[in-house]
């Protein structure tokens, strides 16, 4: 991949959140150090901090997609979600993270901070070859997300030895994804369950390709 003034930017940058946190005073010294005007700074980083946040994530999420294509995880599925997340997990800073975090928990960046746990979550499905395209498509990333943001969290305040604990949280949290998902295969085979899931939710589809509410450049 070709690195651009953005991604050159986007490193200059975190280099000084851990001093100004993840904000427009940690993007325009990354400008400074780059000899690069505040003005183009702002082209590349509309969104100030919550733009810095946005694609320091992504490039993770960019890499956990390539681990997951050249290095598939084994063993049971269950074991295949928990690596995954895992994988995420050691892509990144977690002096970074919590920087990101910081920013994106304010109000006017709540609808950015779903949309990137909803974008992990969707990597990794697709990752691991969920060709769903129905409603199961929105209730997997869903649950999902739910996971993720729970585990960055334990991650974050986890100082045991090799982050042993935080492998066990993953652990108990997709258990219970993976009873989730046992419940719906349980309740599809119901008489009359397929009939009432296309009366009342066949309509709903997998988004194509498409910009969605909280959308930045990657």
């Amino acid at each position: 991949m070709t690195r651009t003034d953005r991604d050159a930017l986007l490193d200059a940058a975190l280099t000084h959140v851990p001093f100004e946190g993840m904000n427009d005073r940690a993007l325009m010294a990354g400008a400074r150090d780059l000899a690069m005007s505040p003005d183009l700074a702002r082209v590349h980083f509309p969104q100030g901090g919550a733009g810095l946040a946005a694609a320091y994530h992504r490039r993770a999420d960019a890499m956990l997609r390539d681990s997951l294509s050249q290095t598939p995880p084994g063993g049971r599925f269950r074991d295949r979600v928990a690596e995954a997340i895992w994988r995420r997990l050691v892509l990144v800073d977690a002096e970074l993270v919590r920087a990101g975090a910081a920013t994106l928990s304010l109000p006017q960046n709540a609808a950015l901070a779903a949309r990137l746990v909803w974008e992990t979550a969707d990597v990794i499905w697709t990752g691991l070859g969920d060709t769903s395209r129905d409603v199961n498509w929105y209730s997997k990333r869903a649950t999902l997300s739910a996971v993720i943001s729970a585990t960055v969290l334990f991650w974050l305040g986890d100082d045991s030895p090799d982050h042993a604990e935080t492998r066990a949280f993953i652990d108990r949290r997709i258990d219970g994804v993976m009873r989730f998902e046992q419940v719906k295969s349980t309740l599809r085979k119901l008489p009359g369950a397929a009939t009432l899931a296309s009366m009342t939710l066949g309509w709903i589809r997998a988004p194509q390709s498409r910009d969605l509410p909280g959308r930045t450049r990657p």
